[in-house]
């Protein structure tokens, strides 16, 4: 019989390639991992792993067990997170993951509320932007995903079919430019208008989104400066190194220092949402974490 503790290990030991990096990720021994893994393929009846040099591979049927184990867990999750609602428990547990925007400003409000309302509920936080925090949730390692998404193509948008949305709110992007710019006293400008600028540029996917925004007004922006980190995107501008277009969402999280804001026409905007899986949906902490988010969206 397999089970799901030992599904667990395997799916650390394909992620780290070996039981010591497992055993670390899991805060458990390497001989613990070296054991669970002995017991799951003996009730496999078939080899999972190969040893390689200092790294573990998985055989073809190791791949289809991994393959499978997400799914399974996010389905036990669910299952036991429900039956212990059901039994009358005041107790639960969500995995939350969100952008470095949304975790300073949508989720404290929405933590804050949770704890306050559900004292019983644990609530966890990490940060990924999308798409990874999107695979995250499908891999079975959150509960819920705060996302955004452009939508701009059709790819995109039917990228989440397969999960609950829960809308929060559109986020507008602001142009960015120093306050001695020609620009800085403008009540609102057109990406034309920055097209022989310097750019500093965001995240990957902001960054891709950005190039088409320009290249749609007629122009490929020369970026000089990337960085993941809002802040850092801010202070550059605010040097007078460059222009950028950021959520309003990431400015509101920072203190534009040297930096001013400048309203984009035509507007140019993101969808905010909350992803979760449907048998996660119906689980009480969940459901309850997805209305405190819209909540503080609301706010």
């Amino acid at each position: 019989m397999i089970e799901a503790r030992h599904l667990r290990v395997l799916r650390a030991v394909a992620a780290t390639g070996s039981f010591s990096a497992a055993a670390r990720d899991l805060g458990c021994t390497q001989p613990a991992v070296s054991q669970q893994m002995k017991a799951l393929e003996h009730s496999a009846g078939t080899p999972l792993l190969i040893r390689t040099g200092r790294e573990m591979r998985l055989t073809e049927a190791g791949e289809a067990l991994v393959r499978h184990a997400a799914g399974i867990l996010a389905g036990l999750t669910a299952a036991e997170e429900e039956v212990a609602a059901i039994a009358g428990l005041r107790a639960g547990r969500v995995r939350l993951v969100s952008f470095p925007s949304g975790s300073s400003t949508l989720v404290p409000t929405a933590l804050a509320a949770m704890r306050r309302e559900h004292p019983g509920t644990r609530v966890s936080l990490v940060e990924a932007e999308p798409p990874r925090s999107v695979e995250m949730l499908r891999e079975g390692d959150c509960d819920v995903a705060l996302a955004f998404r452009y939508g701009t193509t059709a790819v995109e948008r039917d990228a989440w079919d397969d999960l609950v949305v829960r809308p929060l709110l559109t986020d507008r992007l602001v142009g960015l430019v120093p306050e001695g710019h020609r620009l800085a006293e403008a009540d609102r400008l057109g990406m034309a208008e920055l097209a022989e600028e310097s750019w500093i540029a965001g995240c990957p996917r902001c960054r891709r989104h950005l190039v088409e925004v320009c290249e749609d007004a007629g122009f490929t922006p020369r970026i000089d400066f990337a960085t993941d980190d809002y802040p850092a995107v801010v202070g550059l501008v605010g040097a007078g190194l460059g222009v950028a277009v950021l959520p309003e969402l990431a400015v509101e999280s920072v203190r534009p220092r040297g930096a001013r804001t400048v309203a984009l026409e035509p507007s140019v905007q993101r969808e905010v949402v909350a992803l979760t899986l449907p048998d996660l949906a119906r689980v009480p902490a969940v459901a309850a974490m997805l209305d405190r988010l819209e909540r503080a969206a609301a706010r």
